[in-house]
């Protein structure tokens, strides 16, 4: 007999190798029916997993994250599943689920269109309606090199050769389809009811553009058609939003082919970037923080002492200068204990808030890189923080409501996830159980809502990871919190306590944007490009009627400019419905629309973004209205409620 304790906490008997759905009936029908997975003592399974062993489980709903990724993947199987009745020939990758959906690898003759999404959807929908059980094995690792070989499974055949000597070789069947798989998955296929296929792309097999381009499917599933509904129009929306398409149209960045990877930013959007870093250096002057900056590159020994040398490497830029290996930084963080270790600090000195927007660059595959959202170069808005144990709580809730305050400014709700030790981590286990605690503790007494990301740790010490969620429904991870014990040991830095001994100091790392380079992408999209006035590259277009209005429609834009307001002058022989339409496909928030009667009266017809004609008012009375909204940094783009 087994004990496991169950989501109420009450603790109850079963049969060793009981079903994780059996345990789900036993507890209620209702609840077997609409779970779609569990958590059993810290590792997501199926439902048709055995539990052999005394523990905790907890059962999840396709809301959750686990839930999704369980759900999701036996999405997967399905599509295979269709796709090798269709076309028996196929061989078969991998088909994981992804953050959004789920998407298979294939290998077949035949050139995917996405005409073929109607006739492979069919076929999913038909292996939805017979419910396949699915069931899981293990084979030995000849056998299951034989029974993949046997199936003219290629790719799989790869897969087992290269696992570890020890690790259990585990399959999914579902009806007369069986996939190499770790899992976990639903019962069986029946819940995935609204499927629907998305894209088709190419895809080099493990992402080594040595090896063969594979045709890669992307879908979604959900238990009900409603939910597909809202989702697709969500996708329609996000198409709209896409930064990459605005920062073209709205001239704000550009990505050359001479530099994948390194955007490139245009007057407009280095004006968004300037806007964006001025407010956060207000926000941090006021919570306390000084700024530095650290050198872009630094020597092999910096790096081999952070341990980012061993761990990191793979993702690192380097190069030989005066027969020394250099690295250019991936982080900014081994840099600013440099900072810390110049002079020599006393106990009275802390907490010592530092902050950096400092350059960074990563090695990232060209298949992940997408707009600003994946690059290879981008500034990292760091600051570390170094303190006293007894500090810890304090700085990091203080942290938390600077992120908080940063957030709310662009009408972003978060979710937060701690993240925990990694199974390839630097350090006492001591360290890392002390220093989970204290983020831990600290989220319970600002009483805020998270969730434990198990394993999901940085290397040098656990996280709290804020997941915005912007205006219509998409997640996008930007700030962490990180409370790292070990980089102050490895660094050997020091401090005078109170006792005039030496002591090691604490050190928190944090971003609140993350990449400046992501956050704008992301606000971009939040925006639909109509930026808020206060953050817009041009908050003012002013509109001659014709030529004979120049002069006062350039001595309007003096007044403007002096007042700091950026402006722009449409001086084309141009008829005014045009300027305006252009102006409107801009997202200018103001348009001043001057002619014969504003030149006579002194003052200018408005346009507004989004309430239209406002009327005619003096060049001051306006300039007061938008001054404010410069000032209060008015959250007034159409486009984020």
């Amino acid at each position: 007999m087994i004990k496991l304790t169950l989501p109420d906490n009450s603790v109850r008997e079963y049969e060793d190798g009981v079903l994780a759905v059996d345990v789900a009936k036993s507890i209620s029908e209702g609840l077997a029916r609409n779970v779609v997975g569990a958590v059993y003592n810290g590792k997501t399974i199926g439902l048709m997993e055995e539990i052999k062993e005394d523990g905790t489980i907890k059962f999840l709903k396709f809301e959750e994250k686990e839930g999704k990724d369980v759900f999701w993947h036996t999405s997967s199987h399905i599509l295979a599943h269709a796709v090798k009745r269709l076309w028996p020939d196929a061989k078969l990758a991998i088909g994981p689920a992804i953050d959004n959906g789920f998407y298979y690898d294939i290998d077949v003759e035949h050139r995917f269109v996405t005409e073929d999404f109607e006739k492979i959807e069919a076929e999913m929908k038909k292996i939805v309606k017979e419910g396949l059980e699915l069931e899981r094995f293990e084979l030995p690792r000849s056998e299951a090199i034989k029974f993949m070989e046997d199936r003219q499974e290629s790719y799989k055949v790869e897969l087992i050769q290269d696992l570890p000597e020890d690790a259990i070789i585990s399959f999914y069947k579902q009806g007369d389809f069986v996939d190499l798989c770790a899992g976990p998955h639903l019962e069986s296929t029946k819940k995935p009811k609204a499927m629907k296929l998305l894209s088709i792309a190419g895809a080099y097999w493990r992402g080594n553009e040595n090896n063969k381009m594979l045709q890669r499917i992307y879908g979604i599933s959900f238990e009900k058609a409603k939910e597909l509904e809202e989702h697709l129009k969500m996708l329609e929306e996000a198409k709209k939003r896409d930064h990459r398409k605005l920062g073209r149209e709205l001239e704000l960045f550009f990505i050359s082919e001479e530099g994948p990877g390194f955007p490139f930013f245009l007057p407009k959007g280095v004006e968004v970037k300037n806007e964006l870093m001025k407010f956060w250096r207000e926000m941090h002057r006021k919570a306390g923080y000084v700024e530095i900056e650290s050198p872009l590159m630094l020597n092999r020994h910096l790096w081999e002492t952070s341990g980012h040398w061993y761990n990191y490497r793979e993702n690192m830029y380097t190069t030989v200068i005066d027969e020394q290996d250099f690295a250019i930084k991936p982080m900014n963080c081994p840099g600013g204990i440099l900072v810390y270790k110049n002079s020599m600090h006393s106990y009275k000195d802390f907490p010592l808030r530092v902050a950096e927007a400092g350059r960074v660059h990563r090695h990232e595959l060209s298949g992940a890189l997408h707009g600003l959202m994946r690059v290879r170069a981008f500034t990292q808005d760091d600051a570390h923080l170094f303190i006293l144990p007894e500090q810890i709580k304090d700085e990091i809730k203080g942290v938390i409501k600077l992120i908080d305050e940063i957030y709310k400014q662009f009408g972003f709700s978060y979710k937060l996830e701690l993240s925990t030790r990694p199974e390839k981590f630097l350090g006492e286990i001591k360290d890392w159980d002390l220093a989970e605690a204290s983020l831990k503790a600290a989220l319970e007494e600002l009483e805020l809502d998270f969730i434990i990301n198990e394993g999901d740790g940085a290397f040098y010490g656990p996280k709290i990871d804020f997941h915005l969620t912007d205006c219509i429904g998409r997640t996008w991870q930007c700030g962490t919190i990180q409370l790292d014990y070990q980089l102050p040991q490895r660094f050997e830095m020091e401090y005078v306590g109170a006792d005039g001994q030496k002591h090691r100091p604490i050190m928190i790392h944090r971003t609140a944007y993350g990449s400046i380079e992501r956050f704008f992408g992301i606000l971009i999209e939040q925006y639909a490009g109509a930026f808020p006035t206060w953050l817009a590259p041009v908050q003012v277009k002013i509109l001659p009627i014709s030529d004979k209005f120049m002069e006062y429609a350039k001595k309007v834009k003096e007044q403007l400019f002096d007042l700091n307001i950026k402006v722009e002058l449409d001086s084309r022989a141009e008829k005014i419905g045009y300027k305006i339409r252009e102006a409107q496909m801009e997202k200018v928030p103001y348009m001043f629309i001057v002619g014969e009667k504003e030149a006579e009266s002194n003052t200018v017809s408005v346009r507004e973004r989004q309430k239209g004609d406002i009327g005619s008012m003096s060049v001051e009375e306006i300039s007061n209205i938008i001054l404010s909204k410069i000032k209060n940094r008015e959250n007034d783009s159409p486009q984020s409620v």
